[in-house]
């Protein structure tokens, strides 16, 4: 018996943004995103990746098109607090006395009481592995702790999508393995804006790349990927561990 289809929760339609007196940013973009999919979003720098997070966040909106989410359209300034966002330098959103405060600071704000708010926090350190750091200074921890207790503050909130803006800028080779296996374990519908090819390579099942603010490809990361003259085209490389044996010592 056929599984049923999953739900769309991001669908994006004919979305085109720009900035004053410069070219659009994003022409034209149109995609779909279901229930639990993991979501690669590659180009070179500039190429219209984090505006299109700040698009699906409601930070930002867009000039022309439409966004669904969850099948309800985004209004103009609304945010949702079924999507959270992960910035790329994890010190936007630590400010707390505390990692427990930090982690507590969004269910507090969405009026929880005290029990659920500590409960929350308890699940989603545990989640994330942070939970030997909640009594530390968030100021005082290495990149890679601070990334993943800001990982643990979305958690807390219990969003159903989570945008992860260059998530292993600041990472270890450790820290950057464990965020790995934490997405592959992920429940929730992820998207990730990355540089880091091989890192979107592990961590994604599906892949979009973007260049001059159009989708140029969309489908399986490793097919993609693996085209060499589609990424150079586009300026990017190809993934290291894609290359053949030869090139890989030679690189």
């Amino acid at each position: 018996m056929a599984a049923e289809p999953r739900p769309a929760v991001i669908a994006a339609q004919t979305l085109s943004f720009g900035y004053p007196d410069q070219p659009d940013v994003l022409c034209q973009i149109s995609l779909t995103v279901q229930a639990g999919d993991r979501v690669g979003i590659i180009g070179h720098n500039g190429c219209g990746k984090t505006t299109l997070f700040m698009l699906l966040c409601g930070v930002l909106s867009p000039a022309a098109g439409e966004i669904l989410l969850f099948g309800e359209p985004l209004k103009p300034g609304q945010f949702c607090p079924k999507v959270g966002l992960l910035f790329q330098d994890p010190d936007d959103q630590l400010f707390s006395a505390s990692v427990r405060d930090d982690v507590a600071f969004g269910p507090q704000n969405m009026g929880l009481g005290p029990t659920e708010v500590a409960a929350r926090v308890a699940q989603a350190a545990d989640m994330a592995g942070i939970t030997h750091l909640l009594d530390r200074l968030p100021h005082h921890l290495s990149g890679g702790e601070k990334q993943m207790v800001a990982i643990a503050g979305l958690l807390a909130m219990t969003p159903q999508i989570i945008l992860y803006d260059e998530p292993t800028a600041s990472l270890d080779l450790r820290t950057r393995r464990r965020l790995i296996r934490f997405l592959q374990n992920s429940t929730e519908t992820v998207l990730i804006s990355s540089h880091d090819l091989e890192f979107v390579l592990e961590a994604c099942d599906r892949v979009i790349l973007i260049d001059e603010g159009r989708i140029i490809a969309d489908g399986c990361p490793r097919a993609i990927m693996s085209n060499q003259a589609l990424m150079e085209k586009h300026g990017l490389e190809k993934p290291h561990s894609l290359l053949p044996h030869g090139e890989q010592h030679h690189r």
